[in-house]
């Protein structure tokens, strides 16, 4: 009998104790800012809700339908460690290059700390299709496409939004068989990503401290997107092999 990864124990340690976290019930304050946020969002017209939907849904699938052509082919060896240590080496690159974005954007003023908006949308995305193929994933298929956007919006959304994707993912064997992008719910996903970094990211458009707010929110808003997608292939990848280990050839990755 083989003897367990310590780095895969480790993993699936880890993984556990993120699962139940993403599965608590709402915090009162959690319970609060939605309603609050929900009450915001009332206020807006619907017509404008609508163009802020399909705006960021296209601009959502131009990345996606791009960032396909442009990312490795998925990886097929490597250990669970070997892996994880090329991933996390992107997510540095990845946080990095986002917090020089948003210090740029936001010490150039009001007008560029709003182009701040779609650049770091592209950023994230294009970090997922990285991560995916790093884990062995292959991005041209739709369905690994959705399931970015599902890692995308669990990590940018209000506690009760993230337990509803949480499950989505848990069980995506069945979510990938009926999921489209015709079905997904494009208006959920724009109003949690955008009410999640409001807070994050307004004080970046005023004079002075705009570049340094930007350059911290970007360089978080990384990190927990990067590690929520190590998390989410992890859940992927341990359900997939018998009694919960991970079942990678030991291999060498490429450079």
């Amino acid at each position: 009998m083989l003897t367990p990864d310590p780095y895969d124990q480790q993993a699936l340690t880890d993984l556990r104790s993120w699962q139940q976290r993403m599965q608590r019930k709402p915090s009162l304050l959690n319970r609060f800012t939605r309603q609050l946020q929900s009450r915001l969002n009332a206020l807006l017209p619907e017509k404008l809700h609508r163009a802020l939907t399909a705006t960021i849904q296209k601009m959502v699938e131009g990345v996606l339908f791009g960032s396909q052509h442009t990312t490795r082919q998925p990886v097929q060896q490597g250990t669970l460690a070997e892996r994880e240590e090329q991933v996390r080496a992107r997510i540095r690159n990845y946080r990095n290059a986002a917090a020089v974005e948003g210090g740029a954007t936001g010490a150039a003023g009001f007008l560029l700390g709003l182009a701040d908006f779609p650049l770091l949308l592209g950023i994230k995305l294009k970090l997922l299709f990285d991560i995916a193929a790093l884990y062995g994933h292959d991005v041209r298929q739709l369905s690994e496409r959705l399931y970015l956007l599902h890692i995308f919006q669990l990590a940018f959304s209000s506690q009760h939004t993230r337990r509803e994707t949480y499950h989505q993912l848990a069980d995506w064997p069945a979510t990938g068989a009926t999921a489209t992008a015709e079905t997904f719910d494009w208006r959920q996903f724009q109003q949690e990503y955008r009410d999640y970094i409001d807070l994050a990211k307004m004080a970046q458009l005023l004079p002075v401290v705009g570049a340094a707010v930007g350059a911290v929110a970007n360089y978080r808003l990384l990190a927990q997107l990067g590690e929520t997608a190590i998390m989410a292939y992890r859940m992927r990848l341990f359900a997939q092999a018998p009694e919960s280990q991970p079942t990678i050839p030991p291999a060498a990755l490429p450079e």
